[in-house]
């Protein structure tokens, strides 16, 4: 076990304005983001200082994605616009986190309405999947990365039709000008980043497998370097394709013909995706999830996201108890935080999944007086010695515990526009280099199938979150807007896994409770109780902790 030192990749606090409706974003940090200042010039800024914007906002993981997205906002573009910029580039310059080959979940904030809509770009399990889809030819359930290096893997990729449906509900900006910077950036060729460089080291092996994965990664026989300018001719020919054709060309024409290809061919444990799979592949309008938390309102993406539901739970299991006071360097505060996850896990192992296929009870985990009962388990001083999931009454109940895995990976966007409108998404292909099948054109190929638990029942009961055909994994990605006053107050997401929902927690109990900025919520290292075992951030203040922690009962 490890920790995996992070950072939050995306972070917005937004206020109104005091002199109009306009919404301006404040004390607001990352690394390599844009904002508009009243100059209306663009200025890079990082340092870790927060910088409050007049007009509009972006962050995002990259320079070079923030930079397009920003020019677009700055010549009127909405948000959505902005977006679509933005991920086309991330999906050249950051290939282990996302792409075209994965999906997403978009929360937005439309101001003309005062509405927030979510979109559901997740991936899709194939029709001909079967119960059995992760069990070798003798019986055997596989190995985990087993399972996802491979076709096996490989769910129907999303993220194409969700960024076509965005843009018709809520794009200005004409479709095809939304690809130029990520074509020229993938003709000219784009930096390395250290982030790349080292992933590509990590998973050197697997990377290794598939001929076109071999030979983008590794030119001559050697790992791409920080610093070394990569090209992408095929990544380009394919915005082309879309740019010109718009998504019918990914999903009926010679794009999906290729990725059909490339997995049923793989020479690695081949998948079953098929022509009517991506044929059929429909972006789903859902309903945000939100709940309150002190006077915030928080709004998140529902199943088949466990994120909302489960930060919700967590929220409102620590409401009652005085984090505020206790403050950040104590390990009572961390007790409360660790165990109401745990509590909250627990449920999501047992009752979320994908709301199409499953009645999740929903209003039931996220119920106040629910919540109240709960917390109550929290009131010892020491570590809860058991947890078990709460008991919903009724079939929504009669499901066994599933504890599927989730690799860090992913990434995120968050942006506020001229107009008011905000969004958070976050895109991902699952694992780091997904299920590591490069197309021919250009991009990597998810494994979000391996989100699915591998067995579909234990002691005689179902599980939820099984695999199913056209059922969507269930994720933990937690694009969230909250509001104050029924106004956007912080945009946030991150990358990360299942660690994801810990993350987002951590950050806005930072904002809300402790009072920081953005740049001290985002610097915060983490503390993270998922199953039992605490997880500290290394190099860091938190680590001081251990001792009372293990002193209540935690390893």
């Amino acid at each position: 076990l490890f920790i995996l030192k992070f950072f939050i990749l995306s972070f917005m606090s937004v206020q109104a304005s005091q002199k109009s409706d306009e919404i301006v974003p404040e004390n607001f940090y990352f690394n390599s983001f844009v904002s508009s200042l009243s100059d209306e010039s663009l200025v890079l800024k990082k340092n870790g200082v927060p910088v409050s914007a007049k007009n509009w906002m972006v962050v995002t993981a990259n320079r070079a994605a923030s930079k397009s997205a920003a020019k677009i906002l700055n010549n009127g573009g909405t948000a959505v616009d902005a977006m679509i910029s933005a991920q086309l580039i991330l999906g050249l310059v950051e290939p282990e986190s996302s792409g075209l080959g994965g999906g997403a979940f978009l929360v937005y904030y439309d101001k003309d309405s005062k509405k927030i809509l979510t979109l559901d770009g997740r991936e899709t399990a194939p029709l001909n999947i079967k119960p059995d889809h992760f069990y070798d030819n003798n019986g055997k359930l596989l190995k985990f990365y087993d399972a996802v290096v491979g076709g096996k893997s490989v769910g129907v990729p999303g993220i194409v039709a969700l960024l076509e449906k965005a843009h018709k509900k809520w794009g200005k900006i004409t479709w095809n000008k939304l690809f130029k910077d990520a074509i020229k950036l993938a003709e000219d060729g784009f930096i390395v980043s250290k982030k790349l460089s080292s992933s590509i080291k990590r998973n050197h092996s697997s990377l290794q497998k598939f001929t076109n994965t071999r030979a983008y990664f590794f030119p001559k026989g050697k790992s791409l370097e920080t610093g070394q300018r990569k090209k992408n001719i095929n990544y380009a020919k394919t915005l082309k394709l879309l740019s010109k054709h718009g998504s019918d060309i990914f999903y009926f024409g010679s794009i999906g013909n290729d990725i059909i290809k490339t997995v049923k061919n793989a020479k690695h444990y081949p998948g079953v995706l098929a022509k009517d799979d991506l044929i059929n592949y429909q972006v789903v309008e859902r309903k945000p999830v939100c709940s309150t938390y002190r006077e915030f309102n928080v709004c998140g993406m529902g199943p088949p996201s466990s994120g909302a539901i489960t930060i919700s739970q967590i929220l409102g299991i620590i409401e009652r108890y005085d984090i505020s006071s206790l403050g950040y360097d104590n390990a009572e505060t961390w007790r409360i935080i660790g165990d109401a996850s745990r509590l909250a896990f627990a449920d999501r192992g047992k009752y979320i999944a994908d709301i199409d296929f499953i009645d999740v009870p929903l209003y039931q985990l996220i119920d106040k007086n629910y919540l109240k009962f709960r917390s109550q388990l929290l009131e010892a001083n020491k570590k809860l010695k058991t947890v078990q999931p709460g008991q919903i009454f009724g079939q929504k109940s009669n499901f066994a515990i599933d504890n599927s895995i989730e690799f860090p990976s992913t990434t995120h966007i968050s942006i506020v526009d001229i107009y008011g409108n905000a969004l958070s998404m976050t895109s991902t292909i699952e694992n780091s280099f997904g299920s590591r099948l490069m197309t021919k054109g250009g991009f990597l190929l998810n494994n979000q199938l391996t989100d699915f638990s591998f067995v579909s029942q234990k002691n005689g009961k179902s599980i939820a979150n099984k695999i199913e055909p056209k059922k969507r994994p269930r994720s933990s990605m937690s694009p969230t807007i909250i509001f104050k006053d029924k106004k956007p107050k912080i945009i946030i997401g991150s990358p990360g896994g299942s660690n994801i929902i810990g993350y987002v927690v951590n950050s806005i109990i930072s904002l809300i409770d402790w009072k920081m900025n953005v740049q001290q919520a985002a610097s915060l290292p983490h503390g993270l109780n998922k199953f039992g075992i605490f997880y500290l951030e290394n190099n860091s203040k938190i680590v001081d902790l251990k001792p009372k922690l293990e002193k209540m009962g935690y390893k």
